[in-house]
């Protein structure tokens, strides 16, 4: 019995148990294959564990795929929103815009370093930020805006960017749920200060835990180099893998311990490489979707540009509650009982004990986002789904709506 062939049986016997001690069909599962599996395998049989050589044909083959300068490989996507803000100068003092509907992680990254979250709210066609909602907010005081591409869909980052560019302003975007996804034709990734992926077990693209910092900009990225390990100039790769190792290294700044390690990155090369069938997979699954519930009680979600690429990382229906005779609630639950995992995504900040008291908010605060919340349910659309998968959950909406 050889480690590779326990390794895998123990993997693949998973999706199993999940299935057998869970739901029929849960609401996500990564898409594991035999090459993330050797590629593991090959990076524990090697001793290199920590970063090394395979974050850096990641972040190289990164690179490649989104046709940026530079990508820096991290341990979440939250570490790079982090690392990103601060490489632009945010500090003390400092507000960012962000949307209100997200997860908190979008808005605790602004606290970290001392600034103050200005929330902002939502399109309701979209879900993605709403630039109109953005715009009172400049006061003089922000320093950056954080926009959302929530479930997949780009937002309007050509608006956005004319009003940061006016008030001289960094854009961070929030990519997790984006990749592949473009805006006017522009890969997301090449378009503003800096971007920052996801690789969270759930997400288009999955590494377990991980993220990825993209950007064009050379002065973010040497801050970023040096900042995600310790403020060191030089990584352990680079010191102990030169012709004469040298050990020698300077602290120039208080860094964090940010990095991602090699196991991660090892799991990142081959998902990569498989984003585009991902989202191809994903992107018939919601056509099945939006046949089947086109003339029911429930609205499927508005794309803007059929000719953009949409991640479809979330399917989000929104319930007609006043045509129902159930509950948002009372539906999962439904829907819990046939096997079906569902989420929703997101409760509103604003809802959160945290920042509702920092910053007094009410429910009505944010209309928009506080009505989509109350009525927004996520299906399951995740590349291995099967056939019987999609049509298990379209069955048991008809049933839990009926």
């Amino acid at each position: 019995m050889t480690f590779e062939w326990l390794f895998k049986k123990i993997f693949f016997s998973r999706d199993k148990v999940i299935m057998n001690n869970f739901n029929a069909t849960p609401f996500a599962l990564p898409d594991i294959g035999t090459e993330e599996i050797d590629e593991v395998v090959d990076t524990l049989k090697s001793g290199w564990l920590t970063t090394g050589p395979k974050v850096k044909k990641f972040e190289n083959d990164f690179k490649d795929y989104l046709n940026v300068k530079y990508a820096f490989a991290v341990n979440s996507c939250t570490s790079g929103l982090h690392l990103a803000l601060e490489a632009c100068g945010v500090g003390p003092g400092d507000e960012v815009v962000v949307p209100v509907h997200t997860f908190t992680a979008t808005a605790e990254v602004v606290r970290y370093l001392g600034a103050e979250t200005v929330f902002a709210d939502i399109n309701r066609e979209t879900l993605n930020i709403d630039e109109n909602e953005i715009k009172p907010k400049l006061n003089g005081r922000v320093k950056a805006i954080i926009p959302v591409h929530f479930a997949g869909q780009a937002c309007n980052i050509g608006a956005i960017s004319e009003m940061a560019e006016s008030h001289d302003l960094s854009i961070i975007e929030d990519a997790a749920h984006a990749i592949p996804c473009t805006y006017q034709g522009k890969t997301i990734g090449t378009i503003s200060d800096a971007t920052v992926f996801s690789f969270y077990t759930t997400k288009p693209i999955a590494t377990g835990e991980g993220g990825m910092i993209a950007t064009n900009s050379k002065r973010i990225a040497e801050r970023v180099n040096i900042m995600r390990l310790h403020g060191i100039d030089r990584d352990i790769w680079e010191r102990y893998t030169e012709i004469k190792p040298n050990w020698k290294y300077a602290v120039v700044a208080p860094g964090f311990k940010y990095n991602m390690p090699d196991i991660m990155a090892a799991i990142g090369i081959h998902q990569l490489k498989k984003a585009d069938a991902f989202q191809q997979r994903r992107k018939w699954i919601a056509s099945q979707y939006n046949k089947a519930f086109k003339r029911m009680p429930i609205g499927i979600p508005c794309v803007q540009n059929e000719l953009e690429t949409h991640a479809w990382h979330l399917y989000v229906v929104q319930l007609e509650i006043e045509a129902l005779a159930i509950t948002r609630d009372e539906f999962i639950n439904k829907m819990s009982d046939m096997g079906i995992g569902t989420s929703v995504h997101f409760r509103p900040l604003h809802l959160h004990p945290y920042w509702r008291d920092r910053y007094n908010l009410k429910p009505e605060d944010f209309p928009v986002a506080y009505d989509i919340y109350n009525r927004s349910v996520s299906l399951p659309i995740y590349s291995k789904m099967t056939d019987d998968d999609v049509c298990r959950v379209i069955e048991a909406v008809k049933t839990a709506l009926s």
